[in-house]
């Protein structure tokens, strides 16, 4: 029988530990290592090649989403498992187009926590229902949701890396204003912050950049 081997990374102990029992319970898994930021994961998945990294999102020097890119631009054939507790559609993309494999939430049953370890290391997509309804929900924006002209405007700016001065200026508003926009386009894209608000309107076809 072949033995899929596992690398995790999660800045827990008890859950690393929770990981580590769960895994030994399973005939053909192999637990090759450990890590607890998202530097340490990098580096261990580059020097043990497991089948299929197992990665937290939330991690100190560099987080899952970030290990995740440098994972994959190193081995693209590496299956990287997300395992956390964040399910918001900015978490959700982020590591989705990070090249995650797969995304699933801390509060999966075992069983299925096993059957996406062995379907990850096959190299195919394992998706939380819930993920996979949010990640549906994200790509469809209801007409009321559109974002105006000027939000588009404003967010275009935002992409380019203009601060709420920056885009005052060039839009000729007052910067209350600008804050103003941004507020009402986090609302219809469902997110908390400029980087989210960004990629989601990217992944939904609302904004587009000519580089």
């Amino acid at each position: 029988m072949k033995r899929i081997r596992v690398l995790i990374a999660d800045d827990h102990p008890v859950v690393r530990a929770g990981l580590q029992a769960m895994l030994a319970s399973q005939p053909d898994f192999e637990l090759v290592g450990e890590a607890t930021t998202g530097v340490e994961v990098v580096a261990l998945a580059a020097q043990l090649h497991p089948d299929v990294v197992l990665i937290d999102l939330r991690m100190a020097e560099l987080d899952g989403a970030g290990a995740t890119v440098q994972i994959r631009a190193q081995q693209p054939k590496m299956p990287v498992l997300v395992l956390t507790t964040y399910d918001s559609n900015a978490d959700i993309l982020r590591a989705i187009e990070a090249g995650a494999t797969g995304y699933l939430l801390k509060d999966t049953p075992r069983d299925e926590l096993f059957a996406a370890i062995r379907t990850a290391s096959q190299g195919k997509a394992v998706l939380a229902p819930v993920v996979a309804t949010k990640l549906l929900r994200q790509r469809q924006m209801p007409a009321e949701e559109k974002l105006s002209a000027r939000e588009l405007e404003v967010l275009t700016l935002v992409a380019r890396g203009a601060s709420n001065k920056e885009i005052a200026r060039t839009l000729h508003l007052s910067e209350a204003t600008v804050k103003s926009h941004l507020i009402h386009l986090f609302e219809k894209l469902g997110v908390s912050d400029r980087t989210a608000a960004v990629t989601i309107a990217l992944e939904r076809g609302v904004l587009r950049l000519e580089l």
